[in-house]
């Protein structure tokens, strides 16, 4: 049986340690509920099918010797056949990944998923400034790919490190990581 930490919601991402639904919470102003509740559930998923929104990990399965959220722990990984459910769902034209290249990383292995089912399918760069953005070709239909801010705590570092929010920082000692991932992720969801 799962444990779950006060302010876990269980469903996607709903780790309390976790900020996605803190941010889209605070873009949506949704008054979501954290707590391992069946209306904290309700409120994620009627967000999704009202937005017309998916959300899944492109990891399948995976081992950990250590429990915890974080990608670099996961070893031998299953990947999910992310092609596949484009082409089961062809107007899906945009994939937002909470994460970018870096090692385990869903732009990671949404590159090694390509690679792996050998189609020649080839990101090409449309934006090499955070969040990276590409974009590719199925089936005649062209998909758009963002690699945002991971919504992590360990991300925070990388986000403390970047020119702009050392710049908002500086104009607005309040500004946080939250904010800065909350000004990024509202122009692409």
């Amino acid at each position: 049986m799962r444990q779950f930490k006060e302010g876990d919601v269980d469903f996607c991402y709903g780790s309390r340690d976790g900020q996605l639904w803190l941010v889209l919470d605070k873009i949506f102003r949704l008054d979501l509920k954290f707590e391992t509740t069946p209306e904290a559930i309700t409120q994620r998923i009627n967000f999704l099918k009202k937005r017309g929104v998916g959300i899944c990990d492109m990891v399948e399965s995976s081992l950990r010797e250590k429990i915890d959220a974080s990608d670099l722990g996961m070893q031998q990984v299953e990947l999910r056949d992310m092609i596949g459910i484009l082409r089961k769902h062809p107007k899906v034209n945009r994939l937002l990944f909470t994460g970018g290249n870096s090692k385990n990383g869903p732009e990671y292995f949404f590159r090694r998923h390509l690679r792996e089912i050998d189609e020649n399918i080839q990101l090409k760069i449309v934006s090499n400034e955070v969040p990276r953005v590409h974009q590719f070709t199925l089936d005649n239909r062209s998909i758009t790919t963002v690699s945002l801010t991971a919504p992590s705590g360990a991300a925070n570092r990388a986000v403390g490190s970047m020119a702009l929010y050392k710049q908002l920082k500086q104009k607005n000692p309040d500004f946080n990581t939250i904010d800065f991932r909350v000004m990024q992720y509202r122009e692409w969801f």
